[in-house]
């Protein structure tokens, strides 16, 4: 499988090792059985071969996902195809297996995987920035040098420094804020967890920058984290000791300190009064889950449930953030998702295929709430995980269901999940 389509969430050492064995357990099991044991091979390749390699929950699904869909008795019956236009060759020697391959196998394309096009857009995408930012990187680093309309580096790193500086918020005040309400919901415990993280991250945040101004004044001597940071701030990245107090994220400083400042702003308006937002922003927790597990605290004790048979079910809705007047009475409306390798269809109310260019389509307002195991829908459902940016993997949030015409397993093949930034 070509991993640089995004089809899987780490990249594996699979090897031609893998490969070969693979040939002689197939060999052996087909000599020894008169049937062929679809089952026992499925789970010898996916589980042991290759799937030993496989360190992620959900690249064990679709590792299972393609054994399921393409070893299967229609591989011998000549019905299966193994990509668009591309069927399974009939009976033949080894030899004119060797054309049919080169005459028919089409181009290497994310059609081939079962992925859309898009998620060529996005590795050619990624490809250039990665390429971008090295040639950046690369540039001599003189501070004589003239930079931007002719400033040098540390004139450019100063401006941008007094900018954050002049712009970062004050700190939440906790005992303040301990002083003005007494409920301990679960949500209200979760604005204080938030709270606390934020004031670690803008006091580290400023101190670092106080320290750096002084650095460039020449009231302290320039250490190698001074150095790091001024770099940093310089290349239009986070800097390291910042995102180790932050929370996932793919963006240039620019767009992530303005992401911040967003982040504060909610947490601003949620501290005021504690009472739960109409809408509320997902992507704006440093820790969604604490906030989705909230919602199945809230509802088990309202009902008298017990905490560990509860699931979170997802609707989404038509509307958008504007739509919204007040909360639900139980649960939450959220915002702020994006789909990655589809889209979401309002007017079916379903998971449908993406439209060209279109890389990561925004989800309308979706309503969260809990509800026993016994009485959560599964039927005709994609189990979706949700990331909290495009390099997945570590990053992920929940599995939300969401509803689906299409068979589950053509959105596992490719790819589909919910972010939390686009």
């Amino acid at each position: 499988i070509n991993a640089e389509y995004g089809g899987w969430n780490r990249l594996y050492p699979f090897n031609i090792g893998d490969l070969t064995i693979s040939v002689n357990v197939l060999y052996n099991y087909l000599e020894n059985n008169p049937k062929v044991p679809w089952t026992d091979l499925r789970y010898l390749f996916g589980e042991i071969m290759y799937g030993g390699h496989i360190t992620d929950d959900w690249d064990r699904r679709l590792c299972k996902t393609y054994l399921e869909e393409y070893m299967k008795p229609e591989m011998l019956e000549g019905e299966l195809l193994l990509a668009p236009g591309f069927n399974i060759p009939g009976s033949m020697d080894y030899q004119s297996y060797h054309v049919y391959l080169d005459e028919e196998l089409p181009p290497e394309t994310p059609y081939l995987y079962g992925l859309h096009p898009n998620a060529e857009i996005g590795f050619l995408t990624m490809t250039s920035e990665n390429l971008f930012r090295t040639v950046l990187e690369m540039q001599p680093r003189d501070t004589a040098g003239g930079g931007a309309a002719g400033m040098t580096k540390e004139e450019k790193v100063k401006g941008l420094l007094d900018e954050i500086l002049e712009r970062l918020p004050e700190e939440f005040n906790m005992m303040e804020m301990a002083g003005r309400t007494e409920d301990r919901s679960p949500y209200t415990v979760v604005a204080f967890q938030e709270c606390e993280r934020m004031n670690m991250l803008t006091s580290e945040i400023r101190r670092s920058l106080k320290e750096l101004d002084l650095g460039l004044k020449g009231e302290l001597t320039i250490s190698n984290e001074m150095e790091s940071t001024m770099n940093s701030v310089f290349l239009d990245r986070v800097p390291g000791n910042w995102s180790a107090r932050a929370y996932p994220s793919v963006l240039p400083l620019g767009a992530w300190f303005a992401d911040l400042l967003l982040r504060i702003k909610e947490l601003e308006g949620w501290t005021t009064d504690f009472a739960l937002p109409n809408v509320v922003w997902l992507a704006g927790f440093f820790n969604p889950q604490s906030f989705l597990t909230a919602i199945e605290q809230s509802t088990a004790r309202k009902n008298e449930w017990p905490l560990d048979r509860m699931v979170l079910s997802v609707d989404v809705t038509k509307k958008w953030k504007e739509d919204f007047n007040s909360p639900p009475r139980e649960g939450s409306y959220v915002h702020g998702l994006f789909m990655e390798g589809a889209r979401w269809d309002s007017q079916s109310g379903m998971i449908a295929d993406s439209r060209l260019k279109e890389l990561t389509p925004a989800c309308p307002v979706m309503f969260v709430k809990a509800c026993t195991v016994d009485r959560q829908e599964t039927k005709n459902m994609y189990e979706c995980p949700v990331y909290k940016t495009k390099e997945r993997g570590p990053t992920f949030v929940w599995t939300f269901n969401l509803k689906t015409k299409e068979k589950p397993e053509k959105w596992a093949i490719a790819g589909v999940a919910l972010l939390l930034s686009a």
